[in-house]
């Protein structure tokens, strides 16, 4: 697992079955991002089978089909698509590709699990949004930062057992390391990587709608900046936003590329969440100067003070979760709804920021 540099973040969980071999194919389209190495660990740790990949770049399919030898590097992307033994298509291109990429999926029949952002532009949802009603496949995102880390998964149990009451508060801190020199040309256009709250703040904002139960919030405000990399005039290094939910919890986040060389790993991601009877503190990736071991929950209510250290004890349970849904065409593991609206305010939230120097 790549600690430093989260592009290539790619964590491993313990082989948690849901299907036997054969019952469950999948392939790879698009490996603009490290993260389609998370999403394929995911989905085979669940018991998905991972039987081809395409990506117009040979070298990254090369990559790939090292890590992956059971991956059968197609010829092009209609080969997988016309292919109906694949159920699933996962796919990590560039940020501005993805939307026109999960219609052809879903326009193919099979359903389509994309990294995030799933979108730089409203179109491109409406797009998405008309297709999934038109043909009844899934668009799921790879939403990570609660999906694929444990701490975020226990403190959404602890959550619905009740340990702090109604959730009416959320903080969220996602700061990422930049490792300029090891990023793509479209990491750098605004257009292509659509913002900095609609990239990694997307994480954020579907955070805070699980976390709250909100079914929808409004963008009170949000803000935008390039504080310290002026040489990348497109790049945005700073954001932040409020907002306010549907059920009248309320929310603040700020993401940025400005995490310093010395942090143990690529970001310290944080998210406080604020209840009636209690809060919690997930420390997601590391514990600064005392732990460099991450998964850290710290939670407080009624019941006094207490720490438990999750990694390795609470597993990745999405990943089964979103083949069953696949298989049954049920939504335990997302509904098509969280998905879309999540991704739906982060745009919002991009669109109307305000930029500050």
């Amino acid at each position: 697992m790549q600690k430093n540099d989260g592009m290539n973040y790619a964590p491993q969980g313990k082989p948690n079955p849901v299907v036997k071999p054969g019952e469950f194919a999948f392939a790879a389209i698009g490996l603009d991002h490290g993260h389609i190495y998370g999403m394929c660990n995911g989905l085979m740790e669940a018991g998905a089978d991972l039987v081809a990949v395409y990506d117009p770049d040979p070298a990254k399919v090369e990559a790939f089909v090292k890590r992956y030898p059971q991956a059968k590097a197609a010829a092009s992307d209609g080969e997988i698509l016309r292919d109906p033994s694949i159920q699933l298509v996962a796919a990590a291109a560039v940020p501005s590709e993805r939307g026109a990429l999960g219609v052809r999926v879903m326009s193919a029949g099979k359903d389509y699990f994309t990294d995030k952002t799933p979108f730089t532009a409203l179109s491109q949802l409406e797009a998405a949004r008309a297709k999934v009603k038109e043909t009844g496949r899934k668009y799921m995102v790879y939403y990570s930062e609660r999906l694929h880390v444990e701490s975020a998964v226990f403190a959404g149990e602890l959550i619905q057992k009740g340990a702090i009451g109604r959730v009416v508060h959320v903080m969220g801190w996602g700061p990422h390391r930049l490792n300029a020199p090891s990023r793509p040309q479209w990491f750098f256009e605004r257009e292509k990587y659509g913002g900095i709250l609609c990239d990694i703040g997307s994480h954020q904002i579907e955070q805070f709608l699980f976390y709250t139960g909100a079914k929808d919030a409004t963008v009170g405000s949000s803000r935008i900046a390039n504080y310290n990399n002026k040489q990348y005039p497109e790049l945005e290094d700073f954001g932040d936003a409020t907002l306010t939910g549907d059920n009248g919890a309320t929310f603040y986040f700020r993401v940025d590329w400005l995490t310093p060389d010395g942090l143990g790993t690529w970001g310290d991601g944080r998210t406080l969440i604020v209840g009636t009877d209690g809060y919690i503190e997930l420390r997601k990736y590391i514990d600064i100067a005392r732990d460099r071991q991450g998964d850290h929950v710290y939670l407080v209510n009624k019941e006094g003070e207490r720490h438990f250290s999750v990694r390795g004890e609470v597993g990745y349970p999405y990943f089964g979760q979103l083949i069953l849904d696949c298989m049954h065409r049920t939504e335990n593991a997302m509904t098509q709804e969280h998905a879309f609206k999540a991704a739906e305010l982060c745009l919002k939230a991009q669109q109307q920021a305000v930029r500050v120097e």
